[in-house]
């Protein structure tokens, strides 16, 4: 049930997350893998609606349907990359993150694989996602009815 629907928005409320998104997809990291640490973030979250869109998104972009059944257990696998992991363990550390700081081995793993604007870049796109997950879940946008746009 929507408790507020796209149209009852504040004018403009979603210009500046919308800008967000742009600034990600132009950044140097993988669409697949962005879609990956959002399809994961959604998960730990429970965010339905999210996880239709990047369910969706990833399939759009050719993943295969074996890694995405395996992502909520992903550690357990062969079918992530050393990359896809160390970037999945920090998604799962900073949405799941309380009054600690975040562990240096987290960070010290990130590092052999990315850079540190790399870094910057997946640690804007696992807070951009926290927030959607966030608002999806007040406003109660129905999950099932995304689509990729063609």
């Amino acid at each position: 049930m929507e408790r507020i629907t796209y149209n009852e928005l504040p004018k403009g409320m979603f210009d500046s997350l919308r800008e967000i998104e742009e600034y990600l997809k132009n950044s140097p990291l993988d669409f697949n893998l962005l879609e990956l640490i959002k399809l994961r973030v959604s998960q730990l979250n429970g965010c339905a609606y999210c996880l239709d869109m990047h369910h969706k998104e990833l399939k759009h972009h050719g993943e295969n349907d074996v890694k995405l059944s395996l992502l909520s257990a992903w550690e357990e696998t062969d079918f992530f990359t050393d990359k896809e992991k160390a970037a999945l363990s920090f998604a799962e550390a900073l949405t799941m993150i309380d009054h600690r700081s975040l562990r240096d081995s987290i960070f010290e793993r990130l590092e052999k694989h990315f850079s540190k604007t790399e870094i910057s870049y997946l640690s804007l796109t696992i807070t951009q996602i926290n927030t959607w997950n966030r608002l999806m879940k007040v406003f109660g946008f129905k999950a099932g009815y995304y689509e990729v746009a063609k």
